[in-house]
């Protein structure tokens, strides 16, 4: 079971997403897609970037004029088209055998009916095919039926562990429904972007550029590093 917020990180939070905000402005979701689309996008965005899987997803566009034809296409055609996003064998089998089995539980490959649903059973019903993490299913929640969720990438939980706004050993998994409750729903979406840009722009896996940080005021890590630099440098001969 995911703890409770600490209030620290509740309130840090709110601080970081006020700055974030002043620095990186509000920022916009790339053009909102039909859930099931998201879905197919969300699927080949994981472990590639942005570019790679767009163009993955506009060639399987391209080569195949309905999803339906892509469900009944040979897979190595699949496979062919998303090559650019890697890992193309297993995204490839795997998002034929998510849209066969949408059809064969709800008829058509058609997610609408997922607006009307509360978050929690959208999410559990997204949740139950093979290649739908909490991730994925967060994002089509989020950018695409509008529903309370908070996605955590792999920048998102290292920049959140980082900051302070979450137990240093939580998950990503847990992270989720964490970072959810120490933001506002209405901060979602903009958190979301502006922590993944920090991320990717200022703070890095393996070297984070720190000196550069808009957060460096309130970063646990940044006060972390200080506080070790201090002590050897009192205890230095």
């Amino acid at each position: 079971m995911t703890p409770s917020p600490d209030p620290l990180h509740i309130q840090r939070a709110q601080t970081v997403y006020r700055i974030l905000e002043a620095v990186y402005g509000i920022p916009e979701w790339r053009n909102p897609l039909p859930p099931l689309d998201e879905l197919v996008s969300t699927i080949l965005s994981q472990n590639t970037n942005d570019r790679n899987r767009d163009l993955a997803y506009q060639r399987l566009r391209e080569r195949f004029p309905t999803w339906e034809a892509v469900r009944d296409a040979p897979t190595a055609e699949v496979i062919e088209a998303i090559r650019p996003a890697g890992l193309a064998n297993q995204k490839g089998a795997r998002l034929q055998e998510v849209l066969r089995q949408i059809t064969a539980e709800r008829g058509s490959l058609d997610l609408s009916f997922l607006q009307e649903l509360p978050a929690d059973e959208a999410r559990q019903w997204l949740l139950r095919f093979k290649g739908v993490g909490v991730k994925t299913a967060a994002i089509v929640l989020l950018f695409s039926l509008n529903k309370p969720a908070f996605p955590v990438d792999t920048h998102v939980h290292r920049v959140s562990g980082r900051i302070g706004l979450r137990p240093p050993q939580m998950s990503a998994e847990d992270a989720h429904e964490y970072l959810a409750r120490v933001f506002t729903p209405e901060q979602y979406a903009a958190g979301h972007l502006n922590l993944i840009r920090l991320g990717r722009e200022v703070c890095h896996a393996r070297k984070p550029d720190c000196p550069r940080c808009p957060l460096r005021a309130v970063c646990a890590y940044v006060r972390q590093e200080d506080g070790g630099r201090a002590s050897t440098e009192q205890t230095a001969p």
